[in-house]
């Protein structure tokens, strides 16, 4: 698995009326490339169908999985599954890349009666067109995110390393002018 360099650690970064914002700790990620003649066999690799169609999600046997492209796929497990995993799909034969990206990215949870509107302060995307149990690859404040609708009012954002402490900071502003609006 490859090595957390995140200078965010887990926890509370922010709490206010309007919004809550935490870092995650950090799951096992892995990027799937593939056709669709493998998806079966990397399904029954991973324990879990892969979804097809872009923004869809997955999950089954404490693997879940977002289809991000029309051949890319982000896995998340716990971290002692990933080279497990790995090794199950290497067995798969046909072309495919499975690639241990978990030092990567950091994962910010957005929740609160105005997760929404706290994250289209910095996110073009129509957050409301995000379906429960969706999750779309977006930009927010310049910087490439994936955004997982895990409920109305519940998000995960998961941030390259480089650019955390920046969209923590907007978003810790964000959620404090939120919640000032309403006083």
């Amino acid at each position: 698995m490859s090595i957390q360099i995140s200078s965010l650690t887990p926890g509370v970064l922010v709490e206010t009326r309007a919004a809550r914002v935490s870092t995650q700790p950090a799951p096992g990620r892995l990027s799937l490339r593939a056709r669709k003649p493998a998806l079966p066999a990397l399904g029954a690799a991973l324990g879990l169908t892969l979804p097809e169609c872009i923004g869809q999600r997955a999950a089954g046997d404490g693997t879940e999985a977002i289809c991000l492209g029309p051949d890319e796929w982000t896995i998340l497990t716990s971290a002692d599954l990933v080279a497990g995993l790995m090794a199950a799909s290497a067995g798969v034969d046909q072309p495919h890349s499975l690639v241990d990206i978990s030092g990567r990215e950091v994962t910010l949870r957005i929740d609160g009666p105005r997760a929404a509107e706290l994250l289209s302060l910095g996110c073009p995307r129509d957050i409301d067109g995000i379906a429960v149990g969706e999750g779309r690859r977006t930009v927010f404040d310049g910087a490439t995110v994936v955004l997982w609708r895990d409920a109305d009012n519940s998000f995960r954002m998961d941030i390259w390393n480089s650019f955390a402490p920046h969209l923590a900071q907007l978003l810790d502003i964000g959620a404090r002018e939120l919640a000032a609006e309403s006083a």
